[in-house]
């Protein structure tokens, strides 16, 4: 059964915990993400259900790329696909090895779910691809409504996962939405000039963003 409604997004505990249990029915991820809310399991516990006080957020107008980036993006070595392989991604991301994690937060009960919201359409994959073919690296994350929630990215070749990023910011800029939820903050990401802020600042900008009506996504865009 999905859930059919959750807590005020800002009623959490002090780490941003909003809610306990339920399961990752698509219709509970995507009301969960159209509120600004997210899951994150934790080992030996039921579900676990995020609002966090601060957001990372990469906004399209601070965004940095470094020289050396932006080079290599106009000479791309990679050909960059969105939705051709989401199970593929969402499985090496899943089995990405992380610094200072023993074990990944990507379940098998998450694959499911977000491969039955890539299904429905509201889930979705961004690839690089080598000359030969070959799965460099890609991410996947969620449409919440005119906003892209990035969930998790993984590369086997070095930048891959970085150019898919930055393909994913130029087609979300074509379609309107100008920035990208990516909820905790990561170096790489704090390079690209991600940046914290309040959740009370989040949720406004999300509710504005959905009120566009923005369409993100075709499906099995090149």
């Amino acid at each position: 059964m999905p859930i059919v409604a959750f807590p005020d997004p800002e009623d959490t505990e002090e780490n941003g915990l909003l809610a306990i249990g339920g399961d990752l029915h698509p219709e509970s991820l995507r009301l969960a993400y159209r509120s600004g809310i997210f899951p994150w399991p934790h080992a030996d516990m039921p579900l676990l259900w995020f609002s966090p006080p601060q957001r990372a957020i990469l906004d399209f107008a601070h965004l940095h790329t470094p020289r050396r980036l932006a080079r290599l993006m106009r000479r791309c070595p990679f050909r960059i696909t969105i939705d051709q392989a989401f199970d593929r991604v969402i499985l090496a991301c899943r089995s990405a090895v992380r610094p200072g994690q023993s074990r990944t937060w990507i379940t098998q009960e998450m694959v499911t779910g977000y491969r039955k919201a890539h299904a429905l359409g509201f889930a979705h994959s961004v690839e690089a691809w080598d000359e030969q073919g070959n799965l460099a690296g890609g991410l996947y994350g969620v449409d919440c409504g005119g906003v892209f929630a990035g969930e998790s990215m993984f590369y086997h070749q070095p930048n891959a996962s970085k150019l898919a990023l930055l393909h994913l910011v130029g087609h979300l800029r074509e379609r309107g939405s100008d920035f990208l939820d990516i909820q905790m903050m990561t170096p790489h990401l704090a390079a690209l000039g991600a940046e914290v802020i309040d959740r009370k600042v989040f949720l406004r900008r999300l509710a504005a963003t959905q009120s566009a009506g923005l369409r993100l996504f075709d499906r099995g865009e090149e």
